[in-house]
């Protein structure tokens, strides 16, 4: 009664997960790539941060405009006051008031400052573009990370699929096992192996549906959430097996992102080095300002009454900073080593890609050479399998005999699945080395 129960529940769950799946909808590898670019959280903040460097790097922010300041204010003043005059009188002002008004607006304009603008502008338009190419690296690193969770998906699908067959299998040799004991011709045994293998199959099959919706809603999360639950992935892949590895190499040296980035880093420590040394030379301003003033005093001591003045002025005025205690000369000193140890750190950089990319390009043709030993040993565990079944129908072989063939079969299409799906991930960290991740078509 147990057997029966769990046999019941393993039908009425696979049942229902396979009516689900045939509602399901298929994303393709096109349809992931969009999604992810439009909807990845770590893409868009790195497109922000492209933002942020594009507007660092305009001429708003360069300190070639001048600067202007508006001034205005207004004072009123009260004082009691007593004078004598030439004559001897006295004369006395209780509460005299003088009001003051002014406005103004001045202008301040740096002519020149040993040209530290211009480097430091330059500068900025550097970094800008190391923005984007740290902005490129988060994405060549967000596709790996979606067609690894993708191809897992499909990994998982296959295998699951694989599995539903194996139960299928595993269903009619219980049959055969109990028709085999009613009649006479096996043992109770025989019908014990069958059930506990059946119920084997299943749970494995409950577990692998289970890290198939795990690893979809990983995939999901890659993609900002923007597909619904029940869909299906292709598992139709190709290999572009007309890669050379000579081109592929000359393309790294030329376009591998960390490369690039350290090229820029080198070009950004050579601008620090002329913006410091600009500080050895005077900077040269251009002030002008216009402005009005406007005073009243009803004082008896006051000789005017009103005035207003109303004018502009301009000047030039020179800075030179002739010795900072050494300062200045102690960055540039700075600057130049690590301009120097950057470089450094580019050649280094060189040999670990160049080795990187050695290693993945033979970690990419061993799992192809993996792959097809595992499609042709696909071939011979099917036929075994196959010859097995037709003995074990007509009683040449025992049931244990046929069951080690299933699982053969079973692990050489596992193994095979598993092959096909590492052998496209290496080829693809081969192309995200190369810097030709992001021009090929998926």
């Amino acid at each position: 009664m147990k057997q029966m129960n769990i046999r019941i529940f393993i039908t009425c769950f696979l049942v229902f997960f396979g009516i689900s799946a045939q509602t399901q909808q298929l994303l393709t590898t096109d349809e992931a790539v969009k999604l992810a670019l439009e909807h990845n959280y770590g893409i868009k903040i790195a497109n922000n941060s492209i933002e942020v460097a594009e507007n660092n790097s305009g001429i708003l922010n360069s300190g070639y405009l001048p600067t202007l300041t508006g001034n205005a204010g207004a004072t009123i003043d009260v004082q009691n006051a007593e004078g004598q005059l030439a004559n001897g009188d006295v004369r006395i002002a209780d509460g005299a008031e003088t009001r003051r008004y002014n406005a103004s607006i001045n202008l301040n304009y740096t002519l020149f400052d040993g040209l530290g603008r211009y480097y430091n502008y330059k500068r900025l338009k550097e970094e800008y573009q190391l923005s984007e190419l740290e902005a490129r690296e988060t994405i060549e690193t967000t596709m790996l990370q979606l067609f690894s969770v993708y191809y897992t998906v499909a990994q998982l699908s296959e295998n699951t699929e694989v599995l539903e067959k194996t139960i299928v299998v595993s269903k009619d040799r219980l049959t055969r096992a109990g028709y085999q004991f009613d009649y006479g011709q096996s043992t109770k045994l025989e019908v014990l192996n069958a059930e506990v293998d059946i119920n084997n199959d299943s749970i494995n099959l409950i577990n692998a549906q289970l890290l198939l919706r795990n690893t979809k809603r990983d995939l999901n999360f890659v993609l900002g959430n923007k597909i619904i639950e029940n869909y299906e992935v292709d598992t139709d892949l190709s290999f572009l097996l007309q890669l050379n590895k000579d081109e592929l190499l000359e393309k790294t040296k030329v376009n591998n992102v960390s490369l690039l980035q350290a090229e820029k880093n080198i070009n950004i420590s050579q601008f620090d080095i002329k913006t410091n040394k600009a500080q050895f030379l005077p900077t040269i301003g251009l002030v002008g300002s216009y402005g009005w003033n406007e005073s009243t005093n009803n004082s008896p001591l006051a000789f005017v009454l009103q005035n207003t003045n109303t004018g502009f002025n301009a000047g030039l005025n020179l800075s030179w900073n002739v010795f900072d205690g050494g300062g200045t000369l102690t960055r540039v000193k700075n600057a130049g080593i690590i301009l120097e140890n950057q470089k450094f750190q580019k050649e280094q950089l060189i040999l670990d890609v160049e080795r990187n990319f050695n290693n993945a390009w033979d970690d990419y043709q061993n799992k192809l050479v993996i792959y097809r030993v595992q499609e042709d040993n696909i071939k011979t565990s099917l036929d075994n399998f196959e010859r097995t079944q037709e003995k074990f129908k007509i009683g040449q072989v025992t049931s244990i005999e046929f069951r080690q063939a299933q699982l053969n079969l079973l692990n050489s299409v596992l193994s095979k699945n598993q092959a096909k799906y590492d052998a496209k991930l290496a080829e693809l960290t081969v192309l995200q080395l190369s810097g030709e991740l992001l021009n090929v078509d998926f």
